[in-house]
């Protein structure tokens, strides 16, 4: 009788391996501290956000996580399904990505390797930081002028400020087109010129290649751009 349970122990485990979830995206790696909970692979889906593999650490702090990706896009690394306060976020796309990353500071510098657009992306975020500090720098400033109710210094500050924003327009739509054979362009486009001139989105759309184009978040573009042209003429 032991024989035989131990047998169908063996099988269930088999069973469990040869079931696992394959893909063309492999995510493995390790978080630190992470010795008990569940991390979830997820990614957009229409206007959900889905999980599209899942895997429970017990005892030991390493993962290994699948999907298909018909086109490169963003996923969310999540424990225990929370994206609100600890998620990573990262351009995934066909092949091996590897990420490390600790506990306690889970999703706040992650090391992600293994995905080109994500290097662009890194890329791009790296000085988009330095506008992002000088905004932060410019409201600790309005605020203290309002305090201080220095109307000529609320003035000046908010012709610096615009100026600031037409610069990150600027960057962020040369660095679009310098990049135009990555998804992470459109993505770019979408995410971090929504609010932009429609002419900067028209001319990092035409600079897509062909490839980029046929994406997800090439054609997402095509029909932003269109959708605002279309609502212009009305």
């Amino acid at each position: 009788m032991k024989k035989i349970i131990a047998l169908f122990a063996i099988a269930l485990v088999a069973f469990a391996c040869s079931s696992k979830k394959e893909g063309n995206m492999i995510v493995k790696g390790q978080i630190k501290g992470l010795k008990k909970g569940t991390l979830y692979l997820q990614k957009m889906k229409d206007t959900a956000l889905v999980s599209v593999d899942s895997m429970a650490l017990l005892g030991d702090d390493k993962f290994i996580l699948t999907d298909d990706v018909q086109s490169p896009v963003v996923y969310y690394l999540t424990f225990d399904g929370n994206t609100t306060d600890k998620h990573i976020m990262f351009f995934g796309e066909e092949g091996e990505i590897t990420i490390n990353d600790n506990i306690e500071e889970f999703g706040f510098k992650p090391e992600i390797k293994g995905s080109k657009n994500q290097e662009v992306m890194d890329k791009y975020r790296e000085v988009n930081q330095k506008f992002m500090d000088q905004r932060l720098e410019f409201i600790k400033k309005e605020v203290e002028a309002r305090q201080a109710k220095d109307e000529e210094l609320l003035k000046q500050l908010e012709t610096d400020y615009n100026k600031m924003v037409r610069r990150r327009f600027l960057f962020t739509t040369n660095f679009a087109i310098a990049n135009a054979d990555y998804e992470a362009a459109p993505f770019i486009a979408l995410s971090e010129l929504y609010d932009a001139n429609i002419q900067l989105l028209d001319t990092i759309n035409n600079s897509l290649t062909d490839r980029i184009k046929n994406s997800d978040y090439g054609k997402r573009l095509q029909k932003f751009v269109s959708d605002i042209k279309a609502e212009e003429k009305k």
